[in-house]
């Protein structure tokens, strides 16, 4: 009589530490499941000197970036390097949703103003009201100093489109002149990924909002 085989329908087990590894990266926007297992791995054969450095590197980022009590940009020093710059035109601010938003701006190298970031846009399907974001700050620098233009350029969906109505309601009151970008922008296309010739086509064509 042969002996009945028995199988285990068990998967193998992954090490709690990998796992545990794998489920911080896959919080990551942008990495999914198996990207966060293959960033796991890599790191598991990596030296012990780049995994200390990148631990590291994050580490300093959450004890040594604070936001610029100027234009709420991230930086490692208050004012930022943009607010306290000589050859910027102090005459202008230009309004972005996101730190990240002004990396794209300046890449370009076509606008040589100041900026404001709101750290989000309104959003009430999400709960994100005007208080929310860094809207009031924003009206305290308008009253505070000689502002010629402010520039909307937050992001063209839905939530920016609601964003820069609202701030269009604010501003025009007060006498500034209010620009958009130029429509070179598809609608739903976010500034950190739209291409250096896209944005400078939409910053040279901004019209009055």
């Amino acid at each position: 009589m042969k002996a009945k085989i028995v199988l285990n329908q068990s998967l193998p087990q992954t090490a709690e530490p990998i796992n545990k590894l794998i489920h911080e990266f896959s919080k990551l926007p942008g990495i999914g499941p198996k990207s966060a297992q293959r960033i796991a791995y890599y790191l598991l054969r990596a030296q012990e000197d780049q995994a200390k450095l990148l631990s590291e590197a994050i580490l300093s980022v959450k004890q040594q970036i604070t936001l610029c009590s100027g234009c709420f940009n991230v930086t490692d020093s208050d004012p930022c390097h943009i607010c306290r710059s000589t050859e910027r035109n102090r005459n202008q601010i230009c309004i972005v949703e996101q730190p990240q938003d002004i990396l794209a701006l300046e890449h370009t190298r076509i606008y040589r103003g100041l900026y404001h970031v709101l750290h989000g846009a309104i959003s009430p399907t999400e709960g994100v009201g005007s208080d929310d974001i860094r809207i009031r700050e924003l009206m305290e620098r308008l009253q505070g100093n000689q502002i010629n233009e402010v520039i909307l350029a937050t992001n063209t969906n839905l939530e920016g489109e609601q964003t820069a109505l609202y701030l269009q309601r604010l501003i025009a009151p007060m006498g500034i002149k209010l620009t958009r970008l130029a429509r070179g922008l598809p609608f739903g296309t976010e500034l950190e990924y739209a291409d250096d010739v896209t944005l400078t086509r939409a910053f040279e064509g901004r019209q009055e909002f």
